[in-house]
């Protein structure tokens, strides 16, 4: 097998384990199926990889949050205002950033191509802040949106003049963990996953495969 069809094989093996944990018995299954990828000992091994430092945690948690919620919201022209389908995806967002209430986010305002570079780096700032304001109003602590960041026009997804609602966006972005977090404190990042284990058997589970809250810190 080549190495260019392993990252395919592997993606659609992940995809057909998305689609089985979205079945009617998803709520009944064992505690911790969540955490188990589809084979004996994975979750024990990924936590001796983590604690031992051979895993990258902030990157694997970046790469869960891009898979698991809509991490890019996008605006009408020159406009920071958030219609309908940027909350909804907020909403997403947001519940998944409750559930790692030790990891840090930034959020990243774009722009299109259309107006100056100072207008636009502007713009860029305000819609920032306006995903970070509707985060926090959904319950996601402010001071873990560490960076409000505005990468105006310099980013271009659609490398046109005219414009195009792909540049016009706000992504959101896992940025590293909580500083003195109890749970991230001398290695303890086991107890991030022991955590789920526990919830992962706790039915009904919310929308888009979420958990119910933590408990207060």
């Amino acid at each position: 097998m080549t190495a260019t069809v392993r990252p395919a094989l592997a993606a659609a093996l992940a995809g057909l384990l998305a689609l089985a944990a979205c079945g009617p018995d998803s709520a009944t299954r064992e505690a911790g199926w969540q955490v188990d990828e589809g084979g004996f000992g994975n979750p024990t091994m990924n936590n001796v990889l983590v604690l031992s430092g051979q895993r990258p945690f902030v990157l694997d948690l970046a790469r869960r949050f891009v898979n698991e919620a809509p991490s890019v919201v996008t605006f009408a022209f020159d406009s920071a205002l958030l219609d309908g389908a940027a909350r909804a995806a907020l909403d997403r967002q947001a519940d998944w950033i409750r559930q790692f209430p030790e990891v840090r986010f930034s959020v990243y305002g774009h722009t299109d191509l259309v107006g100056t570079e100072g207008y636009n780096q502007s713009l860029g700032r305000r819609r920032a802040q306006a995903v970070v304001g509707y985060l926090v109003s959904r319950g996601v602590d402010r001071t873990r949106l560490q960076a409000l960041v505005s990468m105006g026009e310099r980013e271009p997804i659609v490398p046109t003049p005219l414009p195009e609602q792909a540049n016009r966006r706000a992504v959101t972005e896992v940025a590293g963990f909580v500083q003195r977090h109890p749970t991230v404190l001398n290695g303890k990042y086991a107890e991030v996953v022991f955590r789920e284990y526990v919830w992962s058997g706790q039915p009904p589970h919310p929308p888009f495969g979420g958990y119910p809250p933590p408990p207060p810190q």
